[in-house]
């Protein structure tokens, strides 16, 4: 009767004991994970206050269209800030519970030598087999990071060229203008060329007859591109006023001039096609004679 009080007694020292452990560390797991989420959500919710704030800096037109043009507008450093927000949320989760698992299982007595060496083994074996996808995800992180793209973007992978539609820790999404889809893998783009930061530059070549006064034409010109420049539905687009370059070449019959336009990223080929039109009303109103046409054969018949 008195081994079977001891072995009572031991069994409710154990069970009084080691569950209790178990609760407790189950308890501060998640204690653990909730204080760590709401820190990592604190530093988002700053990180795009702050950047509000500074959104309003932005006073000439060239300062707001460089902005929206960079990925500086709020919008995008915001979706940037969640991104990375919830990637460090899921990796203090898997962190957090791997370590309560490993605590939990060495309270009931289950030995983690054995397991961590297997773990490692296969740890080595898997690294080996998917090391492409950690290539990816890596990749994929350091994209997010420095800010080399974003959806909506056009970008240049070297395989393919199109507008970014989704963009993820293992593959980007891109549509091209034939509207095929195509799906990159991070880790294998060597280099990428952003067509929608920063600013561009559209370039018009303007043919008139030889016999044209340059200097009328080139006013005539002038007087249309500044009339463009105060259009304001191109003043997000224009950083400052189109400018005639002067006389590119000299051809038979032919005078080319030239005309150079700062504008928004993506806004050249827009940009090339108003000049075309402006400048064509411009001349047709004015009279300027355009190249001389080739010369024709005679038409043989039968």
């Amino acid at each position: 009767m008195g081994d079977l009080t001891v072995a009572w007694d031991e069994v409710w020292h154990w069970f009084v004991g080691v569950p209790a452990r178990i609760v407790a560390t189950l308890v501060a797991a998640v204690v653990l994970r909730w204080f760590l989420h709401r820190s990592i959500t604190a530093v988002v919710d700053r990180t795009v206050a702050r950047s509000r704030r500074g959104a309003g800096g932005p006073t000439s037109r060239a300062e707001r269209v460089l902005a929206r043009a960079t990925g500086a507008a709020h919008e995008r450093h915001r979706q940037r800030a969640q991104t990375m927000g919830s990637l460090l949320r899921s990796i203090v989760t898997v962190v957090v519970l791997g370590i309560a698992a490993l605590t939990i299982m060495a309270l009931l007595g289950i030995p983690l030598g054995p397991l961590l060496a297997s773990a490692g083994v296969g740890g080595v074996a898997l690294g080996f087999g998917a090391q492409s996808l950690v290539k990816d995800f890596l990749s994929g992180v350091f994209m997010i990071l420095e800010d080399q793209y974003g959806v909506g973007d056009v970008i240049d992978t070297g395989e393919a060229i199109g507008t970014v539609e989704e963009v993820s820790l293992r593959v980007t999404r891109l549509r091209d203008a034939d509207g095929v889809v195509w799906y990159v893998r991070n880790g294998e783009i060597i280099r990428i060329a952003n067509r929608s930061q920063g600013w561009s530059t559209a370039l018009v070549d303007v043919q008139v007859s030889s016999g044209e006064d340059v200097a009328r034409v080139t006013e005539i010109m002038r007087a249309a591109l500044h009339d463009m420049d105060e259009d304001p539905q191109w003043q997000d687009e224009l950083l400052e006023e189109p400018k005639v370059l002067g006389v590119e070449s000299i051809g038979a019959g032919t005078v080319t001039l030239r005309v150079l336009a700062t504008c928004a990223s993506d806004a050249n080929f827009a940009v090339q096609r108003e000049i075309r039109f402006r400048l064509k009303a411009a001349f047709d109103r004015e009279g300027v004679q355009g190249p001389p046409l080739p010369p024709i054969g005679p038409v043989r018949s039968g």
